[in-house]
């Protein structure tokens, strides 16, 4: 079977979904994928030329009046509260925090203690802060789902990639942790745990990436953002607790 079935209609209809790191790669590819089956969607980024090139491609498939985007980095304190104050304006009731925004980054030996500290920030501390927020507003309501976006790095430990192994380890224990703790709101939590995806996180060309994905040695963001659609589409008497998903020939 070449592509994963579709999953079709509004079937995500009424379900407010806040994405974090939305504007590139697997956060860019969620929104989309979720908003054209019916969500509505906050999603948040660094920089405005994505925000504006994800904008455009929203109104291109006149999906304008389902999303907001805005220019925030989950490192901040101050951002994170001006995303969550967005989110009660805009989403009303969170239904599903998406916690994506992420940055790859190399050895120990590589940088200084600032730019270790700002991965760590984006990386571990901003999935921690957000999920505190999103339990906030959940717990309330006796349901929600939280979705963490991981990496096999967790698993792998590659060498030469000590700080991203350590945020990416971080993630996996956090939300392993987490489902135990809010479990008894109704609240769920899905770890998902890709292997090479063609993202900018990735080294080498768009080129390179696309040779790659043709190969099956690399997944494209889209075969995410599809793995998140069908976490949020099971019964709730379904727990996704864990995905590995991973190109067919990456073998490890």
């Amino acid at each position: 079977m070449e592509n994963a079935p579709d999953i079709h209609g509004k079937i995500l209809e009424g379900i407010s979904v806040l994405i974090t790191g939305g504007t590139t790669g697997i956060g860019r590819a969620t929104a989309l994928l979720l908003a054209e089956h019916g969500a509505k969607i906050l999603f948040f980024g660094r920089h405005e030329k994505e925000l504006n090139d994800v904008t455009e491609e929203f109104t291109k498939n006149a999906l304008e009046d389902k999303v907001m985007g805005v220019i925030a980095d989950v490192s901040r304190k101050d951002d994170i509260d001006f995303i969550f104050q967005q989110a009660d304006g805009f989403l009303g009731q969170l239904n599903v925090l998406v916690n994506n925004a992420s940055l790859g980054y190399k050895s120990i030996m590589e940088g200084n203690y600032d730019d270790w500290q700002y991965i760590l920030q984006v990386n571990l501390l901003g999935y921690m802060a957000c999920t505190h927020e999103a339990v906030k507003r959940m717990k309330d309501k006796n349901g929600g789902h939280i979705i963490n976006i991981g990496s096999m790095s967790a698993d792998i430990r590659e060498k030469g990639s000590s700080v991203y192994v350590a945020t990416k380890a971080g993630i996996q224990g956090f939300s392993e942790a987490l489902r135990k703790e809010v479990n008894p709101l109704g609240i769920k939590v899905t770890l998902i745990e890709p292997g090479a995806v063609g993202t900018n996180m990735q080294p080498g060309s768009s080129e390179d990436h696309r040779e790659k994905t043709k190969e099956m040695e690399m997944l494209k963001a889209e075969d995410i953002a599809q793995c998140v659609l069908y976490v949020l589409t099971q019964p709730k008497r379904c727990d996704v607790v864990e995905v590995k998903i991973r190109p067919h020939l990456q073998l490890i």
